[in-house]
Formats: C-alpha cells, structure tokens, sequence
C-alpha cells in the first residue's frame, strides 16, 4: 500500500500552533558542519524498521546475540537504523547523496521532504544528487507520490557499474525472490534519469572537491565519495560501513545486506584503515548522528559520533 502523506509535516507544526498541546511530532533534526568552504548538513530520511536477528550471513545466532548483549542490544529486539542523507552546498552547488526512501519502502523512512522543508532547502534548488547505490532506502524517493521528480533541477550522478547492473534486464532473474522488488524499483527509478544521467568512473573528481571512491560490494557498484577541502576530507559511505557497530568492531563478518558479501568485507578491510590514517570524519547513511570519525580498537575500529 502506498503511504500518501495527504499534508505536509509543516502544515502540521503551523496547525499544533494554535493548538498546543495536543499533538507531539517526533524530530527531524539534522546536524550541521562546516568543512572548508561549504557546509556540510545531515538530513533525516526517518528510519528503518528491522531485526536484528539475520543481521551477519557467516556467524551463527549465538555468536551475533553474544556480541549485541556486549553493546547492551537483544538480539531478539528491533534494528532501527537511522536513514541519513547529507547535504553539501559549495558555492554554487547543491548536492544531495541519495534520495531516500520515498513513499512506497517503509512507514517509517520517506522523510526528506519534511527535512528540507524544516532546514528552508526547496528541493528545486538542489543541483545535483549523487547515489551511493540504488537500495530502495537510497533512490525510491527520487519519484513522488504524484510520478514527479523530486528533485526537478538536479543532475543525476552514479556509477557507471551501479546504473549498467540495475538496467540489465535480466538482473531481476539473479536475484533472490525476497529481493526481486528491489531490482524493479532500481530500474524503474533510473529509468526516469536514464537520458541525462552522468555515469561516473571510481577515482574521477565527479564535482569540484568530490570524487568517486571504489566501495563495490554492498551492491555491484557501491560508490562512496570523498569530499576534501584542502587537507580535509569527509567521506559519505553509503551503506559500504552499514551497522554503527559490526562494520568497525568485525569488518570481517560478511553482512547479510550485502550482495557480494567477499568484496564488502575486502572494501571495509581497505577503507576502514584508510579513514583513520587520513584522520578523515565519515558520514554513515545507517550511523547514530549521521557524522563522526573511526578510531582504531585493538584489532579492529570503532565509530565515533560527532556530539
């Protein structure tokens, strides 16, 4: 069933004005950052309704229940990932990383709109968005409940693997049933683009201060991008860091989200490392407040959030 928000979050905030009290809206809060010469903003797209049983494809459930309790998490409990979609404006540019949701993924994510709309951002205005990968999560909000593009204006940006795979036909027939709806969407989505969509190549500088970084794995032509201001860079992972304590903790475990769980564990074996030697902060789309840096633990990583 399609979730059609009939009124707008803003119309709501306008009518509880008047009357106090009696509605109580949950926060799209969003966390602002300068970084060189442009600001940085991380926007909510709500968030995803999960388990956290499933939630690593090469350990057994007592293994994974072991860990979770070490972090005070049940591994019969809910899995509710943030969904965080950054904003980056740079002189003339407007660039948002991913779409979101839109309405017709989960109740609970398709929020962007609403988040814009509270940080005084009109989605005509944003210049560019460019994809990590085409998940529901990430490109199903780039089509309103009305069939229009959300983002009018903007040039589009992905992978030249990502697009070139979800357009492959015969991509829906390789995927496991349960899956098979987010080849349709991915699709259906690019097609929309399709004749004006700019297909970058890993290490190419797709914006001034913005390249495309190699994440394959988590999807075929997973992309993060590297945005650097003079000898500072934050990096929007997408989902190739995806749980705010598994992918740093054991970035060995092969995460059941990804579709080629080999090359997502050999992508965080490099990134990870690469992050904290660059003392670079990271912006996670499924992370606790969007931003934050890694600092080495043991063996392994931990991810630190931004207060």
């Amino acid at each position: 069933m399609v979730n059609q928000r009939m009124i707008t979050r803003r119309q709501l905030i306008q009518t509880a004005a008047s009357t106090a009290g009696i509605i109580a809206l949950p926060s799209l809060g969003w966390s602002t950052t300068q970084h060189g010469e442009g600001q940085l903003d991380v926007v909510s797209d709500g968030y995803l309704s999960l388990s956290n049983q499933g939630l690593v494809a090469d350990q057994d459930e007592s293994t994974l229940a072991e860990f979770l309790s070490s972090h005070n998490l049940d591994i019969e409990g809910a899995y509710t990932p943030p969904c965080n979609l950054t904003l980056w404006r740079h002189g003339d540019h407007t660039v948002l990383f991913d779409i979101g949701a839109g309405p017709n993924f989960m109740d609970s994510a398709g929020e962007l709109l609403d988040s814009l709309d509270a940080l005084g951002v009109d989605p005509s205005d944003i210049t560019h968005v460019a994809f990590t990968h085409a998940h529901p999560d990430h490109i199903w909000g780039l089509i309103d409940e009305f069939d229009e593009l959300v983002c009018p204006n903007a040039e589009y940006i992905v992978s030249a693997d990502e697009f070139n795979y979800w357009m492959d036909p015969n991509t829906v027939d390789r995927m496991p049933p349960e899956r098979q709806s987010f080849a349709v969407g991915a699709k259906r989505n690019l097609e929309r683009i399709a004749d004006g969509v700019r297909l970058a190549k890993f290490g190419e500088e797709v914006l001034p201060g913005v390249q495309a970084v190699d994440t394959r794995g988590h999807t075929p032509g997973h992309t993060a991008y590297e945005i650097r201001q003079g000898s500072e860079s934050v990096y929007v992972v997408g989902d190739a860091l995806v749980h705010s304590k598994i992918s740093f903790e054991r970035p060995l475990w092969q995460s059941s989200s990804d579709q080629d769980k080999t090359q997502a564990v050999n992508t965080r074996k490099a990134l990870l490392p690469e992050i904290v030697s660059s003392k670079s902060k990271i912006v996670g789309y499924h992370l606790p407040n969007g931003i934050g840096h890694v600092d080495t633990l043991g063996d392994a990583f931990t991810f630190v959030a931004d207060a």
